[in-house]
């Protein structure tokens, strides 16, 4: 599965971006804010990511940032099951892209991916809470928090940490009411 955007493509990982994933998620500050990436992140956390078997109904996709030239990798972006058999976005941007965006460019197709495509009905998040920067991304695509707050377990700080918990229900399309009309032949 593909999406664009204005400034963005979205597409799966493949092995040749292992090399430019592994150095756009290579910063602390953003492992930090991750659950599953490992702190130190290296090349070979970067292949097992790319090679990891997903649920293949749901979308994850690397995020490209389109240019004249060849497409750069900025960031990931999909959703996720979670153990309680909830559909969970995610997200990151590298850190040479922050406050451009681009998150919340390429989360909302995502978010309407799960919308229309998929035809979810709910979609939940979360951000740590010293990350509220991630917090204002949810807000500006329609979650709303829940008010309550967890302990979530991140690999790159190697600790459980308090998140604020947020979601979106979609409202389901009004439906139509059909009237017959009369044509004139």
């Amino acid at each position: 599965m593909f999406a664009r955007t204005d400034r963005l493509l979205l597409r799966p990982a493949w092995a040749e971006d292992a090399t430019a994933l592994a150095a756009g998620i290579a910063d602390e500050a953003i492992v930090r804010n991750l659950a599953s990436a490992p702190w130190p992140y290296h090349l070979t956390d970067a292949k097992a990511f790319i090679a990891a078997t997903r649920d293949s109904s749901l979308p994850s996709f690397i995020i490209t940032r389109r240019t004249d030239g060849a497409p750069e990798v900025i960031g990931a972006t999909g959703l996720a099951r979670t153990d309680c058999g909830e559909v969970e976005l995610g997200y990151w941007i590298a850190k040479d892209h922050w406050g451009q965006g681009y998150a919340t460019e390429a989360a909302a197709a995502v978010v309407e991916i799960a919308r229309d495509g998929l035809r979810l009905k709910r979609l939940i998040a979360s951000h740590f809470v010293d990350n509220p920067a991630s917090g204002r991304v949810l807000e500006k695509l329609g979650f709303e928090p829940t008010g309550d707050f967890a302990c979530r377990f991140s690999k790159g700080r190697g600790q459980a940490s308090p998140a604020k918990l947020f979601d979106r229900t979609f409202r389901a399309a009004p439906k139509l009411k059909l009237v017959p009309q009369m044509i004139a032949a």
